[in-house]
């Protein structure tokens, strides 16, 4: 497989394979990066990929009737949709601040999805 690398302006392409070792184990062999934090992204995109969610939720009583909101930490990509589907009922309550918790454990992810801007009310 053939990757960009994502973690640092440099923009490594990254090829990964996998490698039987000598006791039958399965590892990811990566080439192409300029640090070690290629390997890891290399190694997690085979093994399991994983993102950050942005989006954002309505908001009721405040300056702003939306309020953009991030996971605050990856998540497995195949819990995309699931953050979203959640993110979409909810409707906050002003005020907020940068960092208010708005969905706890999202999805079943162990991650929480967070304001990124501040809502005053109205």
């Amino acid at each position: 497989m053939e990757y960009t690398c994502i973690l640092c302006p440099r923009g490594c392409h990254l090829t990964a394979e996998w490698v039987e070792g000598a006791g039958g184990e399965k590892t990811v062999a990566v080439s192409g990066n300029f640090c070690p934090r290629g390997v890891k992204y290399a190694t997690e995109e085979m093994t399991q990929p994983m993102r950050t969610v942005t989006t954002s939720c309505y908001v009721l009583g405040g300056d702003e009737k939306m309020v953009s909101a991030k996971t605050n930490d990856t998540i497995p990509k195949a819990k995309i949709e699931d953050v979203l589907a959640e993110a979409k009922k909810l409707t906050a309550h002003a005020p907020l601040n940068v960092g208010d918790v708005l969905i706890s454990n999202v999805a079943g992810t162990g991650r929480d999805l967070v304001a990124t801007r501040k809502i005053v009310e109205a």
